[in-house]
C-alpha cells in the first residue's frame, strides 16, 4: 500500500448532511475530489440541487428534513433507492440560537438540540444496515459526527443549547462508537472552529479580524476541513475510534483567554 492508497477514497459512496452549504459543501467538495460519489441533504431542495449541480456527476442531491426522526427514516429510504451500501456518513447538518440567558426561549432549545443530537443519532440508525452492508474489518464503514470547538470551550456568546448540543454530541460520539464498531462501522468525530460560512458570519465577512485571534492566524478552508476527513474516513484512519479532533487553528490547545475569539461568530 502507498500512500496514495493509504488516504484514498475513491470509489467509496458517501452521505453529507447539511451538504448544500458552509462546512457541509466544503466537504462534500473534498470527498468528490478525492474520488467518492457523494450524496448530500440539506432542508432546502432548491439549494441543495443547486449545490450538486455545481460540484458536478459524482455530487447528488437528497433534499430533507432530518429535524424529526420521520425525516431521517425517509432520507434514508431514498438513499437505498439508489445505494445497496453506505461508506462514509458525514453528520454535518446543525444549528444554532444566540440569546441573553434571562429571554432564551424553549424553541430555541429543541430546534438546535432535535437537529444537533437527536437527528445524528436517528439518521446513522436508520442508516445501520447500508452501512453494515459494505463494511468488515478490512474496509470498515465510517461515521463522522461534526461538533464544534464549542462543545470543547467557553464560548464568551451565549448560544446555551447550540454549546451544549456539541458537547452532547462529541459523548454520543463516544458511546456510538463503543456499540457500532462490532459491526464494522468506527464512529469519530470534527471539532470545526473558524470557517467562513452562513452560520459563522464573522469568519465568512470579517475573516481577517477574526484570524486576529487564531493561533495560526487565519480561518479555516475547505481543504482543513476535507482533509481532516479523508483521513478519517480513508484506510489511514481505521485506528481512530470515539475520538473528536478540533480542527481549529489551535483554538482549543492553545487555551485563547475567554473573550478573545468567537468561534462561531454569534
Amino acid at each position: 500500500m502507498n500512500i496514495e492508497q493509504l488516504f484514498s477514497v475513491k470509489g467509496k459512496v458517501a452521505l453529507v448532511t447539511g451538504g448544500s452549504r458552509g462546512i457541509g459543501k466544503m466537504i462534500a467538495q473534498g470527498l468528490i475530489a478525492g474520488g467518492a460519489k457523494v450524496y448530500i441533504s440539506a432542508r432546502k431542495a432548491d439549494a441543495c440541487d443547486a449545490t450538486a449541480a455545481e460540484l458536478g456527476p459524482n455530487c447528488i442531491s437528497l433534499p430533507a428534513d432530518i429535524s424529526s426522526v420521520e425525516g431521517a427514516r425517509q432520507l434514508a429510504a431514498r438513499l437505498a433507492e439508489h445505494e445497496q451500501r453506505l461508506d462514509i456518513l458525514v453528520n454535518n447538518a446543525g444549528a444554532a440560537w444566540g440569546a441573553e440567558f434571562e429571554d432564551f426561549p424553549e424553541i430555541g432549545w429543541d430546534k438546535v438540540m432535535d437537529l444537533n443530537v437527536k437527528s445524528p443519532f436517528f439518521l446513522t440508525q436508520a442508516l445501520h444496515g447500508l452501512l453494515k452492508a459494505g463494511a468488515s474489518a478490512d474496509t470498515p464503514a465510517k461515521v463522522i459526527n461534526i461538533s464544534s470547538v464549542d462543545g470543547m470551550r467557553i464560548n464568551p456568546w451565549e448560544t446555551y443549547s447550540y454549546q451544549a448540543s456539541k458537547a452532547a454530541l462529541i459523548q454520543l460520539t463516544k458511546r456510538m462508537a463503543v456499540r457500532l464498531l462490532r459491526d464494522h462501522i468506527y464512529v469519530t468525530g470534527i471539532g470545526p472552529g473558524a470557517f467562513p460560512s452562513d452560520m459563522n458570519k464573522a469568519a465568512r465577512d470579517n475573516g481577517d479580524m477574526v484570524a486576529n485571534g487564531i493561533p495560526n492566524k487565519r480561518v479555516g478552508d475547505w481543504m482543513d476541513i476535507s482533509g481532516a476527513v479523508i483521513f478519517l474516513a480513508s484506510r489511514a484512519g481505521d485506528y481512530v475510534i470515539g475520538t473528536t479532533i478540533p480542527v481549529d487553528g489551535g483554538i482549543v490547545n492553545a487555551q485563547v483567554p475567554l473573550g478573545g475569539y468567537d468561534p462561531e461568530g454569534h
